[in-house]
């Protein structure tokens, strides 16, 4: 092997490795903040899960903070790819909606998008980061489905893009009802009559 094939394949390797060990990282802290919530988990834990050494915590992540953003990042693009999954089977636009909107709504009683999203996120981040990142991953999705509703006349022509941010918002909020509700089941049924009451004011 020459030495310039040894020079090129050695950075690949080590990208590779580095990716490895951020994954490793991510899945450790999202395993024990599921577990425990934020705040009982410190990092020394976290490097023991993902087997690795503090000072690749602090190579790849400014703090615990940090990771956590990561963390969160990783439970709202999973989620919403689910969503997504979801949706493709949707018989019509309308259907589409209804189908997203119920498995969001599923997902709110999942231990990690309770813990992570529902309860530690708004806290560790703070009001307004939460939400940006939240609406990055949802907003794109729930605009795309009112905007195919509109097309298909499944409901009557609106401004989607407000109607997207007014709707995430909506969801955001029957989230957080089911999480924290003492009877979780029933608050599902109940925000979910709600939404459907609301979308239903959109119908043509």
């Amino acid at each position: 092997m020459s030495n310039a094939t040894r020079t090129t394949r050695a950075p690949g390797r080590r990208e590779a490795e580095a990716r490895a060990t951020r994954e490793a990282l991510i899945e450790a802290a999202l395993e024990l903040f599921t577990e425990r919530g934020y705040a009982a988990v410190g990092t020394e834990e976290i490097v023991a899960r993902a087997k690795v050494t503090r000072g690749a915590l602090y190579h790849h992540f400014t703090d615990k903070r940090d990771l956590f953003r990561a963390a969160f990042e990783r439970v709202e693009s999973d989620l919403m790819e689910r969503i997504g999954a979801t949706m493709k089977s949707a018989s019509d636009p309308w259907d589409l909606m209804f189908s997203g909107m119920r498995a969001f709504l599923d997902a709110c009683e999942e231990p990690a998008v309770k813990q992570i999203s529902l309860t530690d996120a708004p806290a560790v981040l703070g009001w307004q980061e939460w939400r940006e990142i939240d609406n990055r991953h949802g907003l794109g999705l729930t605009r795309a489905a009112l905007d195919a509703a509109v097309e298909a006349g499944s409901i009557r022509p609106i401004a989607t893009e407000p109607m997207a941010h007014l709707f995430v918002a909506a969801l955001s909020e029957a989230a957080f009802v089911i999480a924290h509700a003492d009877r979780p089941r029933k608050a599902r049924a109940e925000v979910e009559e709600a939404l459907l009451q609301l979308v239903e004011g959109l119908r043509a």
